[in-house]
């Protein structure tokens, strides 16, 4: 899904703020929690670490972590993840059927209602996945509905101007208020297993009738529903009374408080002031277990970061270049960094997936090959060949407001040290995730910038389609090949499973070869929390199950 975690990554997944009408919830709720939060009186409700989304609470438009995480509490897909297994189990849908792999009738349960009591229907999906798809609306997740027939003709081209001529998908069809079919343009088996990312979530009535009430306070059919929302300081959420499905919270809410300092976040954990992290800064790791009396996990996520390249700046795309790319990656000294600064929370990269795929799912520990292993002689001169830096030198973009500074310093000092220039990489911090997020989605990095991913569904592709492929949902170096957009094409529509995966990886291959982004470390998901709350977990996405979570 999503830019991953602070990452989210971590992808995911992850992989949203508020329109300016929404920053204003201005009923006095917002200071009202902030003054409950600073107190320690919680009244039942999780107080969560969190950082400003970079665009509205569109589905469809949400294609990082702090914005998922919100759409995964107020919505309830067709399918939704197991948090342990992340396998996708049938969840607002009754049955999803096919008998050859491309014509799929979906039927959903009955008496599905939204946070505002109005129905949840098949139009629902329709309409959404529809206004998702036509390029008019610029959803960054339109991507996700290319294998819908009709895609073309409400998407023509990611280009600036373009005009469809149709605003829906012929593969889409109402049959009555529980049931819809979907023709996909091509055969893929797995397609249904897709249908949990928030992406393909129902949208209310509203969202289309009166889309600024919309913005200004969102509306689902998942656990939980918004409350309130002040950009920059939080957004609580409480239980939604309409919500039928398996997982009704054991709290009375979450309040997600913002913050744009991870020290300052994990000072307030230990005083009680919050209630649970989800993104422990580095210096900390060493004595975190002892800081907080062993409420602490860690454990392996589908999270992998990565740095990428701006491959629509001819300085790092000109022929040649790939040399240079490659070279820096082998200039980095991954088992050092993840031993001396992530304490054991980090594994270096071997592929471009995630290990919780297990091998049968896709990963690998030795896709890659020496294009991840650090070997300084061979780094250097591959970076000579390639004709050097361009410019002489290179920063790496981060956002400030997570713990990225320690591990983009050591990233560079490796590259310096084999380089022999202590100034040939530097750091180059933007204050806010939203800030830097926009920058990526606007194409205007220069530089080298960091990026990762939290997967949105445990399947290969989701490690490579968005990222990878031609017009990806978040493909943020515009990296493009055609001989991996064939190869994901004919993956995707191989219904034999061991096929399928070869296909994938022979795609990956060719992306590792070309090397628009430089894979780091796989990232374990991590939390720890106050003594005031109990049964804190993260699923297979390294996402807090705050359903579970009980207030002391």
């Amino acid at each position: 899904m999503r830019g991953a975690k602070s990452a989210k990554w971590v992808v995911g997944a992850a992989v949203i703020a508020l329109a300016a009408t929404a920053c204003s919830s201005s009923d006095d709720s917002g200071s009202k929690d902030k003054a409950k939060a600073s107190s320690g009186s919680s009244d039942g409700i999780v107080r969560a670490w969190w950082g400003d989304p970079q665009n509205p609470l569109e589905p469809a438009n949400t294609n990082e972590v702090q914005g998922g995480k919100v759409l995964d509490m107020i919505f309830m897909n067709l399918k939704e993840y197991d948090p342990k297994t992340g396998k996708a189990n049938l969840e607002a849908a009754d049955s999803i059927t096919t008998t050859d792999q491309q014509n799929f009738t979906i039927k959903i349960k009955p008496d599905l209602k939204f946070s505002d009591g109005t129905p949840v229907t098949s139009s629902s999906f329709v309409d959404a996945w529809n206004y998702g798809a036509l390029v008019t609306n610029k959803q960054l997740n339109a991507y996700f509905f290319a294998d819908i027939d009709g895609y073309k003709a409400v998407h023509p081209s990611d280009d600036p101007g373009a005009k469809p001529t149709s605003k829906t998908m012929s593969g889409l069809k109402v049959v009555d208020d529980h049931t819809f079919t979907v023709k996909l343009a091509q055969k893929f088996s797995t397609w249904p297993d897709r249908l949990g990312y928030k992406a393909f979530a129902p949208l209310p009535k509203e969202f289309f009738d009166n889309h600024a009430a919309y913005l200004a306070k969102p509306i689902g059919d998942g656990p939980y529903m918004i409350a309130s929302y002040t950009k920059g300081t939080s957004m609580k959420l409480v239980p939604n009374p309409n919500y039928t499905g398996p997982s009704k919270p054991k709290n009375k809410g979450v309040l997600l408080k913002v913050y744009t300092s991870d020290d300052t976040a994990y000072a307030d954990l230990q005083s009680g002031q919050l209630d649970v992290l989800d993104t422990v800064p580095p210096a900390d790791l060493p004595h975190v277990k002892s800081d907080l009396n062993g409420r602490y996990l860690n454990q392996p996520a589908g999270i992998i970061q990565t740095f990428s390249f701006p491959m629509y700046d001819p300085a790092w795309s000109k022929p040649g270049m790939e040399k240079v790319r490659q070279g820096i990656s082998m200039a980095i000294d991954r088992k050092t960094i993840t031993d001396k600064i992530f304490q054991g929370t980090r594994t270096p990269a071997t592929d471009l997936t995630s290990p919780v795929l297990g091998a049968a799912g896709g990963y690998s520990a030795t896709l890659a090959g020496d294009a991840v292993k650090y070997d300084p002689v061979k780094a250097k001169q591959l970076i000579q060949d390639g004709g050097g830096l361009p410019g002489g030198h290179m920063t790496l973009g981060y956002n400030a407001d997570s713990p990225h500074k320690d591990w983009v310093d050591a990233v560079c000092n490796s590259i310096n040290q084999v380089l022999g220039d202590n100034k040939a990489c530097v750091g180059a911090p933007t204050g806010t995730f939203a800030d830097f997020r926009n920058q990526i989605t606007k194409g205007q990095m220069k530089q080298p910038f960091r990026s990762g991913w939290q997967m949105d569904y445990p399947l290969i592709d989701d490690f490579l389609s968005p990222l990878y492929a031609t017009g990806g949902s978040s493909n943020d170096s515009k990296y493009t090949n055609k001989t991996v957009d064939n190869l994901i094409n004919q993956a995707n529509a191989e219904p034999d499973t061991s096929k399928a995966i070869t296909l994938y990886q022979q795609a990956e291959s060719q992306v590792i070869k070309d090397m628009p982004v430089v894979p780091l470390w796989y990232q374990n998901g991590e939390a720890g929390w106050s003594s005031k709350v109990s049964n804190v977990t993260e699923n297979a996405f390294s996402v807090p199950v705050f359903t579970d979570i009980t207030v002391n």
